[in-house]
C-alpha cells in the first residue's frame, strides 16, 4: 500500500487550506488520459468506486484503482515549492 511521508502530509494540509472541499476530501492519484505511464494528482470531494483510501493523520490519499499496484511499493513524498504549489514525488520503499 502507498505511504505517506510527513512533508506530505503537510504539502496535502496546505493544499487544502482555502480550497471549498468537504472535510472528508483528500488529494487523488490517477492515471492522466490519454499520457501512458503519467499520473495525475487532484483534489477530490471523496473517493471514487474502486479507489484504496490511504489515511494518515487528517489527511487522505485516494489511488484509483488501476494505478494501486503500480503505487503498492512507493511512498509519496513532497517538497515545498511555490506557496500552494508543493512538488510531489514517488519514492520506493526500500
Amino acid at each position: 500500500m502507498l505511504t505517506l511521508t510527513e512533508n506530505a502530509v503537510v504539502a496535502i494540509r496546505d493544499l487544502m487550506v482555502g480550497e471549498d472541499v468537504p472535510a472528508d476530501a483528500g488529494l487523488r492519484i490517477s492515471p492522466k488520459p490519454d499520457e501512458a505511464g503519467t499520473l495525475e494528482l487532484s483534489l477530490a470531494s471523496t473517493p471514487h468506486a474502486g479507489d484504496q483510501v490511504v489515511e494518515k493523520e487528517d489527511v487522505r490519499v485516494f489511488v484509483a484503482e488501476d494505478v494501486v499496484q503500480v503505487l503498492d511499493d512507493k511512498s509519496l513524498d513532497a517538497q515545498p515549492g511555490v506557496p500552494g504549489q508543493p512538488n510531489f514525488r514517488l519514492n520506493r520503499r526500500g
